[in-house]
């Protein structure tokens, strides 16, 4: 779009598998799926970081009649092998088990967090620190740690990732005093809430977020109301960062007649302004399997984030660009275009966003603040 400035600056290719938390626990060949949807904060040496979501596959995952899927165990990263009549995978991301009375899936990759670190201005790779990657660690990260959103408030930076397991598929928090080394505190919210991401800055002394619960089914919005049912963007506060309560009221819903009819969820973390939290979120269009993803964006009252001051859900702020991923076409595999923004930083005049591209790789997209007038 215009006023803004886009390109890729993390790829599959800059991952070095030989320094994977794999490597010495599966001896088949791996590859990295994708290097995407990067939580993004500035250090206190004025640097940048993204937490890198990488997603490891491995090159053959068919062998013997069966489909394998990588598992963490206390000892050490196991293959689970699923006979491929029981199996469904259309899905290039993850596949269905046909029994059982409810849906069940596994997936073709296992996830793992990498710390990128960049330059002021988001243009240049610092340093890539294997030595603080976050990997699964007990149970309930079983099948991977994915989705880091990152937020920097009174000198500790709090970080919420998705856990995926049999057990549950929940948020987590960690963190930081220092951007870099993250601690893992546990269980915040419990199965299928997605997409949580703390405001930069507290209300009314409590902590503040943006949660994304998910569901079998949802109900029915009255023909006459402008909501579209499904997915959508609640608020939850709480006084430690650990024990949330949900508001009352909604957040932000998909509306009909828009770009994000099929589902919202949260993108960067909110940021205060002059006008208002800023946000900028995910909206989704039906389309084939996957949907296209675009970022669009909101303004929240800085007293009450549940009045929404401004809402932008018809033109999109930040689209996938299939000339960023050019160089890449080949190892492009979702069928849609996607774009999913995770991070915000202040840079003066301009903010800089970090999205995942294609769930292949991280870009960075300069966006003048004189967009959200």
């Amino acid at each position: 779009m215009a006023d803004s400035d886009d390109y890729l600056i993390f790829t599959p290719d800059d991952v070095d598998l030989a320094r994977s938390p794999l490597r010495g626990a599966i001896e088949e060949p791996t590859y990295v799926l994708g290097a995407f949807n990067p939580g993004f904060a500035r250090l206190s040496n004025g640097n940048l970081l993204m937490m890198v979501r990488v997603a490891e596959a491995l090159r053959d995952p068919v062998r013997d009649g069966c489909v394998r899927a990588i598992r963490w165990t206390p000892e050490g990263y196991h293959l689970d092998r699923h006979p491929l009549d029981t199996v469904d995978m259309t899905d290039p991301r993850q596949f269905s088990l046909r029994q059982g009375a409810y849906r069940m899936l596994a997936l073709t990759s296992l996830s793992w967090l990498l710390p990128v670190e960049l330059s002021p201005d988001a243009r240049r790779i610092e340093s890539v620190h294997y030595d603080r990657a976050v990997t699964p660690v007990t149970s309930y990260q079983e099948y991977g740690v994915e989705d880091a959103r990152i937020t920097h408030i009174d000198g500790v930076w709090y970080m919420t990732t998705c856990s995926v397991s049999a057990e549950r598929h929940c948020t987590t928090l960690h963190m930081s005093t220092n951007g870099l080394d993250y601690n893992l505190k546990g269980i915040v919210l419990d199965h299928q809430n997605k997409d949580m991401i703390l405001f930069e800055g507290k209300i009314g002394g409590l902590f503040m977020a943006l949660t994304r619960p998910l569901g079998e089914l949802y109900f029915a919005y009255p023909e006459a109301s402008p909501f579209a049912g499904g997915p959508s963007i609640n608020l939850a506060q709480s006084p430690d960062a650990l024990h949330w309560k949900p508001l009352d009221r909604p957040g932000i819903r998909a509306r009909k007649g828009s770009l994000s009819a099929a589902k919202v969820g949260g993108g960067t973390q909110p940021v205060l302004t002059d006008g208002g939290w800023l946000m900028l979120y995910h909206g989704v269009e039906p389309r084939e399997q996957v949907g296209v993803y675009r970022t669009f964006w909101a303004l929240l009252d800085r007293d009450d984030p549940t009045v929404i001051l401004r809402l932008e859900d018809q033109m999109p702020l930040i689209e996938a660009n299939p000339v960023l991923t050019a160089a890449i076409a080949h190892q492009m595999y979702l069928p849609t275009p996607v774009v999913f923004s995770t991070g915000l930083v202040d840079a003066g005049d301009s903010y800089i966003v970090a999205s995942g591209e294609a769930d292949l790789a991280c870009r960075i997209t300069h966006l003048l603040k004189s967009l959200f007038a």
